[in-house]
């Protein structure tokens, strides 16, 4: 407990959450647990708000991790935490820091119109959901085992296709020989193919044979370089349906001009969220 007079005068936790993981797949000693399951949220302090407002620090992902520290003291190591509790934590932080309503702009597809929609993140909390990894996906005498990602490799992912992305609208808009462009946008294809390849085989926790278990991410990914197809689609095809149990549901809107119906995707993008 604190000597300080003013300790009374501290911040104190706006609610409680409990994360989609339910705290599993973070390793040992970057989780505390509590006995009823939930973890208090507190608000953001105006050292968190400076965090957020710095361009590197957003960029490298710093900035989150600071602040989901900050506000969620539970989560001992941020950058350990599945990726699969990102918009929820993200998403209690705003609460408890600015109150449950967003504005969000959208822009009718039919007429044009712009206008501000008041999203309710506390309905935004009560959608997301966590996959079943318990069971296999189980292909001949295969069964493949998946974990979900942690921030750290979500934000490193997202490091590396934001660089590629950048490299290949420098060399479109570059006045270079046509012949270096394509060579230099080939690499730059066959790198993102291998980020790809890499991340589906992070997603993979093991795989069972009949006569050995299989952890070792170098025989994994081996195993991913060297498989038919029909089974690498298939193991991209399950990673693709767990990550949509914890995306975020686009909204269902109504233009008030046309009255056209639409729907709405959006993110919580720590670089705009908290404005």
């Amino acid at each position: 407990m604190s000597d300080n007079p003013l300790s009374d005068y501290f911040r104190s936790p706006e609610l409680y959450i409990t994360l989609p993981s339910e705290g599993k797949f973070f390793p040992e000693g970057a989780y505390e647990a509590t006995e009823v399951g939930e973890i208090p949220v507190y608000p953001m302090t105006a050292m968190d708000e400076i965090a957020y407002r710095t361009p590197d620090a957003l960029y490298n992902g710093t900035a989150v991790a600071t602040v989901i520290k900050s506000c969620l003291p539970n989560i001992k190591d941020p950058w350990k935490m599945p990726a699969i509790d990102l918009s929820t934590v993200l998403a209690a932080i705003r609460i408890a820091s600015f109150g449950p309503l967003m504005d969000i702009e959208t822009a009718c597809p039919k007429c044009k119109e712009v206008a501000d929609y008041e999203l309710d993140l506390r309905e935004v909390l009560g959608q997301l959901g966590s996959p079943n990894y318990d069971d296999p996906l189980p292909i001949g005498e295969l069964k493949i085992y998946f974990r979900p990602l942690t921030y750290q490799e979500v934000n490193d992912n997202s490091k590396i296709n934001l660089e590629e992305t950048r490299l290949a609208m420098m060399v479109q808009d570059a006045e270079m020989d046509e012949a270096e462009k394509i060579h230099l946008l080939s690499e730059a294809f066959l790198k993102v193919s291998n980020y790809t390849l890499d991340t589906i085989a992070k997603n993979i926790d093991h795989i069972d044979t009949p006569g050995a278990v299989t952890d070792d991410p170098k025989h994994i990914l081996e195993f991913l370089r060297n498989c038919e197809r029909e089974i690498y689609e298939a193991i991209k095809a399950k990673i693709v349906s767990q990550r949509a149990n914890t995306e975020l549901k686009p909204l269902a809107i109504k233009c008030d001009k046309c009255e056209h119906e639409y729907e709405q995707p959006y993110t919580l993008d720590m670089s705009n969220f908290f404005e």
